[in-house]
């Protein structure tokens, strides 16, 4: 083997090996005594960096809620907490739950049953389509080449199996007979005879495969700039007019807009074949299918059990979570932003918001100079770049206002007649009109993506805002008595990563405002783009386990990594920090243990690569890292310097 050819470094980076060197393999040489004792939760499919926090939050949270449930604990000042309180109270009463067996969803599946064709649907299409799911949805959001106002888009709801490519995978006729046996019953515990349990089933599996046809896979819908298609709203109809849509978008709106945004003009266009009386019998299979496995983890302990072999078959989960972590999580699901203002009140300090957000400007600060810096950009566009940089909205820790969804929500009590059923359909219909009434408003640039509880952070182009919940900001990614030099390589690399998502191949098509708009040279552009395939190359083909890399799936991740990772370098080169500390910190953020199953299923469908090989393919493009561990020609994280791929 020529070890200088190796992307990822020598050996299995999925199996701990305590001897490997950090000049070998820098992920295994810091995480292998950590993933040899680590355990995967029963009720989870695997354990990781990211997992060990939200297991700490969640038993912070669970402990929490408990309490205020029980009158133990005042609840707290914070607009609706209230609400989500109820709610995890009639998630939390399981011997209601029981004892009401299918009864608080049985109006509902009568609704679809009685459906006598497709007429029978366009009749009542507008009720219908904010009671239960479809395989089409719309959403509004802002509009891509003007981010001042909404637009309406329109796409396909998600497949069965969790990919197009999926189902040209040897085991995806298993998975789908796992899950039309679960369907079935399912649907025969809610009282449906056993034939016509099957036949839903089968119909449903049987429109799922006519969509798989004409669907995007995740790697095409990876290009962002590729799922804006606006069309003239008649087109849309005339398109849409097998159920009528137009009328749809009579009843969903005050007027109804201009223009469609269309995100696969391909399903689009096969929309009237797939949705006509002759394929009647399949939608109704697939609405009715859909709407039993999504209403039984709002049901009985039953048939949360029985709707859980497709999920433990998918992600390789051994058991559901206990009934006392479920209605934690049916709470914080229906009322995230509400639980995540909590949080970040009640666990995040102000010191450390204080100190991130120095990290943050240090951080942007380090992108200037590197772009101002840069080799290959001509001066027109890194202007350019840097007005956008300095135009960044910086979001840390939790929101200062809730969303005014909340204020909508109205919870019925189990004394009232509420159930927990109850109560989420008629959320999710709340929520859906709070959509659709935005179309004609200005956009919020206000707005959250993601709740202070949530391990995460994120970039979004129509913003150009830069989102770190409170609950990221917490060791191994940052510790306020750690080194600025771990904290470069954990929370600092977190945050030019986001950065870096401004410049990727998908952000690099906005301006700074948010709108979709060329602003750099024909040249410059043309750069970028020979770049970005050298970062697809980079990761193409790489095996991790079970599954083999898409480049151009997970090149807009990558390409932020490497960004980020530079960054971070460079922030901590300016203070003089240990390289070896952010090194050795960046690999301790990704350490990960999984299940065979759930790398399979991600790899399907995720945008990023796994967390080993974010860590050992991007260091392999640092010469610090190099330098900083004397790696050699001969060892194992060498990567031949014509291979290493520079971008931000």
């Amino acid at each position: 083997m020529n070890l200088a050819k190796i992307r990822g470094g020598a050996g299995d980076i999925t199996k701990p090996d305590l001897n490997a060197r950090i000049q070998d393999n820098l992920y295994l040489a810091v995480n292998s005594d950590w993933i040899s004792k680590a355990k995967i939760p029963a009720d989870r499919p695997l354990i990781s960096s990211f997992s060990e926090i939200d297991l700490k939050i969640e038993k912070e949270l669970m402990n929490d809620l408990a309490d205020f449930a029980s009158g133990k604990k005042a609840l707290p000042d914070i607009p609706n907490f209230d609400k989500a309180i109820e709610v995890y109270k009639l998630a939390k009463d399981f011997a209601k739950r029981d004892t009401d067996g299918f009864r608080p969803a049985q109006a509902d599946l009568e609704t679809l049953t009685n459906l006598k064709d497709v007429d029978d649907v366009k009749q009542n299409l507008a009720k219908l389509f904010l009671r239960f799911s479809f395989p089409f949805l719309f959403e509004v959001e802002p509009d891509r080449k003007n981010t001042k106002i909404n637009s309406l888009s329109f796409d396909r709801n998600s497949l069965i199996l969790p990919d197009t490519t999926s189902y040209q995978s040897p085991s995806a006729k298993q998975l789908l007979d796992v899950w039309q046996k679960q369907t079935e019953n399912l649907l025969k515990m809610a009282g449906v005879e056993e034939a016509t349990a099957k036949k839903y089933a089968t119909d449903a599996i049987a429109l799922d495969a006519k969509i798989v046809k004409v669907a995007k896979s995740a790697e095409e819908r990876a290009d962002d700039v590729a799922l804006y298609n606006p069309i003239k709203t008649n087109e849309f109809e005339e398109k849409t007019s097998s159920l009528n849509l137009g009328q749809l978008l009579d009843q969903l709106f005050e007027k109804k807009p201009d223009y469609v945004v269309v995100r696969e003009p391909k399903f689009l266009d096969h929309f009237n074949e797939l949705f006509d009386q002759e394929n009647f019998n399949e939608l109704k299979g697939w609405l009715i299918s859909t709407f039993i496995n999504k209403a039984a983890a709002f049901l009985s302990e039953d048939f949360r059990q029985a709707a859980f072999p497709f999920k433990q078959a998918t992600y390789g989960q051994k058991e559901l979570p206990s009934q006392e972590k479920e209605a934690y999580y049916k709470a914080n699901n229906l009322f995230d932003d509400v639980i995540g203002v909590y949080y970040g009140r009640t666990y995040f300090g102000e010191d450390a918001k204080a100190d991130v957000k120095d990290m943050i400007h240090r951080m942007i600060d380090v992108y200037e100079q590197r772009i101002s810096n840069n080799d290959w950009l001509s001066p027109t566009t890194k202007e350019k770049a840097i007005t956008k940089l300095r135009a960044l909205v910086l979001k840390i820790g939790y929101p200062d206002k809730i969303d005014h969804v909340y204020d909508l929500f109205q919870i019925t009590p189990a004394g009232e007649g509420g159930s927990l059923y109850s109560n989420q359909a008629d959320i999710r219909e709340v929520g859906l009109k709070h959509n659709f009434d935005k179309l004609y408003k200005p956009v919020d640039r206000s707005e959250w993506y993601m709740p202070g509880n949530l391990i995460n952070a994120c970039y979004d182009p129509q913003r150009n805002d830069i989102t770190f919940p409170a609950a990221i900001l917490e060791a191994p990614f940052y510790d306020i008595h750690a080194s600025r030099a771990t904290n470069y390589g954990g929370i600092g690399v977190v945050i030019a990563h986001e950065i870096s998502h401004a410049f990727d191949n998908n952000g690099a098509k906005y301006d700074e405002f948010g709108n979709m708009k060329n602003w750099w040279t024909k040249e410059d552009f043309a750069e970028f783009e020979k770049r970005t395939q050298a970062e697809i190359d980079l990761f193409d083909g790489i095996k991790y386990g079970p599954v083999t890399l898409n480049g151009k799936q997970i090149v807009s991740e990558n390409i932020a990594d490497q960004g980020g990772l530079t960054a971070g370098i460079e922030a901590n080169k300016n203070e003089h920090g240990d390289m070896k500390e952010l090194f050795e910190n960046y690999a301790r953020i990704w350490a990960s243990k999984e299940s065979p199953e759930i790398i399979k299923t991600i790899a399907a469908f995720d945008v990023h690569a796994p967390g080993p090989e974010r860590v050992n393919v991007q260091v392999q493009c640092q010469p610090e890292f190099y330098k900083a561990f004397n790696v050699q020609e001969d060892d194992g994280m060498w990567l031949d310097p014509a291979k290493r791929v520079v971008i931000w």
